[in-house]
């Protein structure tokens, strides 16, 4: 019987939607059976375009900066704009996946997908704003699955 991962997204910033990705593809090349549940701000991780994710420099002190900077000076206008140039095209230069083509990857080893149905009912969203091969559920279609875990993360 395979082993099985459980995951918890609840951010929907470009670094926080690397870890819930990476662990999922990594868990299900390695034969896990996987599942994250996308809440809250993650449930934006499932939106069609994603290419508007962005990174904030303010409360991240352990963001690595060209220059240190106080917070004072990650409030500025323009410092998250700055920020999420800068990690694009530190993605791009070293190379790393972008997020759709972790998700997709995710999508074509069998993780499923869950998008909490009450944060898309708060928001106002409607189920074509999402890519295909997700599933809506709230919390009790999680546990069903995360309730036999090996393990489970929030992220």
């Amino acid at each position: 019987m395979a082993k099985k991962l459980a995951l918890i997204a609840s951010k929907g910033t470009l670094d926080w939607a690397y870890p819930p990705f990476i662990l999922a593809s990594t868990a299900a090349a390695l034969d896990y059976e996987v599942c994250i549940f996308f809440t809250f701000y993650g449930l934006t991780l499932l939106k069609k375009d994603v290419s508007d994710l962005k990174v904030s420099p303010l409360g991240n002190p352990a963001m690595p900066m060209p220059v240190p900077m106080p917070n004072l000076v990650q409030m500025l206008p323009g410092m998250e704009s700055m920020a999420t140039m800068m990690m694009k095209q530190k993605i791009a230069d070293k190379g790393v996946a972008s997020i759709e083509e972790l998700r997709s990857a995710c999508l074509e080893s069998g993780v499923k997908l869950i998008a909490c149905q009450m944060t898309v009912d708060l928001f106002d969203f409607k189920q074509d704003d999402f890519i295909e091969g997700i599933e809506f559920g709230g919390a009790a279609t999680f546990f069903e699955f995360a309730g036999n875990s090996d393990v489970s993360l929030f992220i």
